[in-house]
Order: C-alpha cells, then structure tokens, then sequence
C-alpha cells in the first residue's frame, strides 16, 4: 500500500476547507487555481498555503491509523472469525498486536 499522499487531492482538500461548496480546478500549484464559484471569494495564496499545511499536518496525524489499516486482518478473516472461536482469538490477537506496533499518538 502506498501512503504517499497525492498532492492534487491535499490540494483540493485544503481549498475545500476554506470555501466549501466552492467550484475550481486546480492543478499542483495556487497559480494553477482557475476559481469558478462566482458565490464565493477566490481564496488568497496566504489563506490556500495556510490550508494546505492544516491539511499536511492532518495526513502526518493520521499515519499510525494509515498503518494500522494496511495490517489489520481483512474483511474475509473477520467474517470467518465469526463463526469460529479459535479464529476470533486469533483476530483479537493480531489487532492487538497492529495496535502495540502502532499506537495512537496522544
């Protein structure tokens, strides 16, 4: 699993932070921000770059819960484990384990 963020899409959230409901597109950069909303201000380059770090800051919070999903059993195991007591042991125990390997940060 690749948990390298997609700088279009952080992009795209940092402006939907800041003017939800909003209509642009916009490529890798505030220049590239072509503003569409005629409801709504076009964000200035202060307030976007201000965004998008909240939204880097967000994405580097959550990487424990990134990493504890890549090893988390699957869907298929958890369904099994529901029918057999030795399997739900053994799911208890290994999201136990992802858990001690990757801890919430506090």
């Amino acid at each position: 699993m690749d948990n390298t963020p997609n700088l279009r899409g952080m992009i795209v959230k940092a402006i939907q932070s800041i003017r939800p409901k909003s209509q642009f597109s916009v490529g890798d950069t505030y220049a590239s921000l072509n503003w569409k909303s005629e409801d709504q201000v076009k964000p200035t380059e202060s307030e976007f770059d201000t965004a998008l770090v909240n939204v880097q800051e967000q994405w580097n919070a959550n990487e424990y819960a990134r990493n504890r999903q890549a090893e988390y059993p699957s869907i298929a195991d958890l369904v099994v484990a529901l029918y057999d007591t030795d399997d739900k042991a053994d799911i208890e125990a290994k999201r136990a384990a992802v858990k001690a390997k990757y801890p919430k940060p506090s």
